[in-house]
């Protein structure tokens, strides 16, 4: 098995055999250095392309230039809030999901100031539906900046909005989604390389569900891995993953 160019794990919904999970998740290393390396190696390599990635980057400038010119003097690193907001097919699979931009707007008032910058990532198509959240925050999407996505392929435009979102000052997301919890995991590299509040305890402080208070709090406390895991990730795929980097298995210095 060692030796074999490719391993090949079954997968069969009706003997309900399923990788449904995350990868760090279903491996397990017997060297706690090789678990951190393949963390790493994820993170630094298994990531969205360059194109992608600097097309976000263009929006987030975008989005921070923006937020500054409406208030220079309070604000003026440009600094946005973002939401995902799942609709969709959450309408049917999770009925406790969808909730009203009303509703939306009560679970997150504390933690996003009146009148903020707001970036929301939707599959919600119609404008009508964030009105109220419109009422309190300046609402901005990524139809909103087609300029800095000139000649990108639009395939590309979820992937980007994921990228925007994960840079709000603060973030909620919906519960069971896992384009909200990837958001969650750049966060959580975001903050090890920041070394923001929490970071070494592989918190997330300002990152939330607007769902209600059941979730609301779900990153602001270290918690291992456990169901469900593929709907949410995890504070150990972050959390103090460059310690041991110049070594390999056996205390061996890496040269």
């Amino acid at each position: 098995m060692q030796e074999a160019p490719v391993v090949h794990f079954m997968s069969y919904a009706k003997l309900k055999l399923r990788m449904l999970t995350h990868f760090y998740r279903f491996l397990f290393f017997e060297d706690w250095r090789q678990d951190l390396w393949s963390k790493r190696f994820v993170r630094d390599h298994l990531r969205y392309t360059d194109e992608i990635q600097c097309a976000a980057a263009r929006v987030v400038a975008a989005v921070r230039k923006l937020a500054s010119n409406r208030d220079p003097t309070g604000n003026p690193n440009g600094d946005f809030d973002s939401f995902q907001i799942r609709r969709g097919d959450f309408k049917s699979a999770y009925k406790g999901t969808q909730l009203e931009a009303d509703e939306i707007y009560a679970n997150s008032r504390e933690e996003i100031p009146e009148n903020a910058t707001v970036f929301v990532a939707t599959d919600q198509k119609n404008r009508t539906f964030f009105e109220h959240l419109a009422a309190h925050y300046n609402l901005v999407f990524l139809n909103d900046f087609r300029s800095e996505l000139k000649g990108v392929n639009s395939n590309f435009y979820g992937m980007i909005d994921q990228l925007v979102a994960s840079r709000g000052r603060t973030f909620f997301g919906c519960v069971q989604s896992t384009f909200s919890s990837y958001i969650f995991r750049i966060r959580g590299y975001h903050a090890q390389k920041d070394r923001t509040d929490g970071w070494e305890q592989g918190v997330l402080h300002n990152s939330f569900y607007y769902t209600g208070e059941k979730h609301k709090h779900y990153y602001a406390q270290y918690f291992p891995a456990k169901r469900p895991f593929f709907t949410r990730e995890f504070p150990t795929s972050w959390r103090d993953i460059d310690r041991g980097i110049n070594e390999l298995s056996g205390g061996i210095t890496a040269q």
